[in-house]
């Protein structure tokens, strides 16, 4: 799909289920090298990343097919042969199979990963770390040469709690020998759902979701079946969605506390929100209040990745807030294109200034990156006439037919 089309003015309302977090199926994915046994990833979503990462699965010898919401794969026969630029270029999480290739094989060579361009996102933590547990590390041509013939567990202690290097170094430590502690994790949910995965296929890994992470070495690992969590920022996209239509909307399928810090900021913003078992609702008011300040922080901070969604939103509240961008210094690119709708954005250095006016009109706008784009579509949500957003691939790396979704929920949005 290349463009959408949204006539904005409809208020949104009704149910969504919230399929498996993009974020925990792609490193989930990578560690299946791990395995030589049958795998079964269930509610996952048809993106293109996940198409790209099935694709590299594929190409190195192994079998991957997604049906019916089923990702079906086995790794018996696969190769540790080179992964090109042509399969890493599309996607910043091809950098997961670094270390499960390591683990499996004891060699890896990787091509630096591609993905959205949003600011620096250096590998450094990924290499310091697996350098730790006895990799030795060449770079050259653009490739990533690694070569453990007998990793070895150890202590790593992160300068900063990346994700990406957390969950690799999980994954290289699973068959290491002896212990491996990761001090200063990251604490995100996926980290804690990747640690699920890990123990249902036989490793030994606890600790996930707090600063300390302990994974002791396994000689083999099997197979079966796995769940990962909703993702958290499809669902948060969808509330944000309704909020700005004055909508009804509720995610299912969805746990509150891992999208506390965007309900919580709901809440400031007037909306009502309503928690239940495996279900959160929100009712917003005609209008929004601005949001004073808001910060991106590491979880279970204010999540980047909701970062543009709830800066569309603040577009057209009433007052004035401030958003910080404290992780990807090229985060605020999608700004220009609100602007174009009417929006009054102001941007200096990794803060963003927006006041929020009555009204924003319907223009052809562009989407540069997945979590812009997904600001653009709320945003042409509340537009007076029909606002063109091209550029749909990226946001289809990471929502599964977003223009269904929102459909159902009565926007009027079509693709093509």
């Amino acid at each position: 799909m290349e463009k959408y089309y949204i006539r904005g003015g409809n208020r949104l309302s009704g149910e969504v289920f919230i399929p498996s977090a993009k974020n925990s199926v792609l490193p989930i994915i990578a560690c299946s090298i791990l395995s030589r046994e049958d795998i079964e990833i269930c509610n996952c979503p048809s993106l293109s990343d996940i198409e790209h990462m099935m694709g590299i699965i594929v190409r190195l010898g192994g079998r991957a097919q997604l049906k019916d919401g089923t990702l079906f794969i086995n790794n018996r026969d696969l190769l540790s042969g080179p992964v090109s630029a042509e399969l890493t270029g599309c996607i910043r999480s091809s950098v997961f199979i670094l270390g499960p290739i390591l683990g499996r094989f004891g060699k890896a060579s990787v091509s630096y990963p591609g993905g959205c361009e949003i600011g620096l996102r250096p590998i450094d933590l990924h290499i310091s770390g697996l350098k730790s547990l006895g990799v030795r590390v060449r770079e050259e041509g653009g490739m990533i040469d690694c070569e453990a013939p007998s990793l070895t567990g150890n202590t790593v202690s992160l300068d900063f709690p990346s994700v990406g290097a957390t969950e690799n170094i999980m994954m290289a430590a699973v068959m290491a020998k002896g212990r491996t502690v990761i001090l200063n994790a990251a604490r995100e949910p996926e980290i804690v759902d990747l640690q699920g995965f890990i123990n249902r296929i036989g490793g030994r890994v606890h600790g996930a979701g707090s600063g300390t992470i302990v994974i002791d070495g396994v000689k083999t690992l099997g197979g079966g079946r796995y769940c990962p969590i909703a993702d958290r920022i499809v669902a948060g996209t969808i509330l944000c969605a309704g909020a700005i239509t004055g909508g009804d909307v509720t995610v299912t399928n969805m746990y509150a506390e891992n999208l506390g810090a965007v309900t919580g900021k709901l809440s400031v913003a007037g909306c009502g929100v309503y928690i239940y078992d495996d279900r959160i609702r929100v009712v917003a008011p005609e209008r929004v209040r601005a949001v004073s300040k808001i910060e991106t922080q590491p979880y279970p901070g204010f999540p980047t990745d909701m970062q543009p969604q709830f800066t569309a939103l603040m577009a057209t509240a009433e007052g004035t807030g401030i958003v910080c961008e404290n992780l990807f210094e090229n985060r605020f690119k999608y700004t220009v294109q609100l602007n174009k709708l009417g929006a009054d954005i102001t941007v200096k250095d990794r803060t963003a200034v927006v006041r929020g006016v009555g009204r924003l009109a319907g223009a052809p706008v562009a989407a540069e990156d997945l979590r812009g784009g997904a600001a653009l579509v709320v945003a042409a949500l509340r537009c007076e006439g029909v606002t063109e957003i091209s550029g749909v691939r990226h946001i289809e790396r990471g929502y599964d037919r977003l223009d269904a979704v929102l459909s159902s929920l009565g926007a009027d949005i079509k693709g093509c």
